[in-house]
Protein backbone atom coordinates (compact mmCIF):
# COMPACT_ATOMS: atom_id res chain seq x y z
CA UNK A 1 0.00 0.00 0.00
CA UNK A 2 1.25 3.57 -0.73
CA UNK A 3 1.21 6.07 1.42
CA UNK A 4 0.40 9.46 0.31
CA UNK A 5 1.11 12.86 1.92
CA UNK A 6 -2.56 13.75 2.34
CA UNK A 7 -4.10 9.94 3.50
CA UNK A 8 -0.76 11.13 5.97
CA UNK A 9 -2.06 14.17 7.28
CA UNK A 10 -5.70 12.90 7.48
CA UNK A 11 -4.52 10.33 9.97
CA UNK A 12 -2.20 12.70 11.75
CA UNK A 13 -5.62 14.81 12.60
CA UNK A 14 -7.88 12.10 13.12
CA UNK A 15 -5.25 11.02 16.08
CA UNK A 16 -4.70 14.44 17.39
CA UNK A 17 -8.65 14.73 17.63
CA UNK A 18 -9.17 12.09 19.69
CA UNK A 19 -6.45 12.39 21.87
CA UNK A 20 -7.35 16.16 22.51
CA UNK A 21 -11.10 15.90 22.46
CA UNK A 22 -12.13 12.18 22.80
CA UNK A 23 -13.88 10.88 20.18
CA UNK A 24 -17.29 12.17 20.89
CA UNK A 25 -16.09 15.16 18.20
CA UNK A 26 -14.74 13.07 16.12
CA UNK A 27 -18.09 10.82 15.82
CA UNK A 28 -20.35 14.14 15.72
CA UNK A 29 -18.29 14.99 12.76
CA UNK A 30 -18.17 11.68 11.19
CA UNK A 31 -22.15 11.82 11.22
CA UNK A 32 -22.63 15.34 9.68
CA UNK A 33 -20.15 14.71 6.71
CA UNK A 34 -22.37 11.40 6.19
CA UNK A 35 -26.03 13.20 6.60
CA UNK A 36 -24.65 16.06 4.30
CA UNK A 37 -23.47 13.55 2.17
CA UNK A 38 -26.61 11.48 1.84
CA UNK A 39 -28.51 14.60 0.87
CA UNK A 40 -26.08 15.71 -1.80
CA UNK A 41 -26.14 12.26 -3.12
CA UNK A 42 -30.03 12.30 -3.04
CA UNK A 43 -30.16 15.74 -4.48
CA UNK A 44 -27.89 14.49 -7.70
CA UNK A 45 -30.15 11.51 -8.20
CA UNK A 46 -33.34 12.84 -7.95
CA UNK A 47 -32.75 16.18 -10.10
CA UNK A 48 -32.77 13.77 -12.88
CA UNK A 49 -36.58 12.98 -12.37
CA UNK A 50 -37.55 16.40 -12.80
CA UNK A 51 -39.98 16.65 -15.81
CA UNK A 52 -40.12 19.80 -17.88
CA UNK A 53 -43.15 21.49 -18.79
CA UNK A 54 -43.17 22.63 -22.27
Amino acid sequence: MEHHPAAAWLSEATTSAVQQHGAGNLLRVVLIVMVLGCVLTAWFLLRGYKQKDD
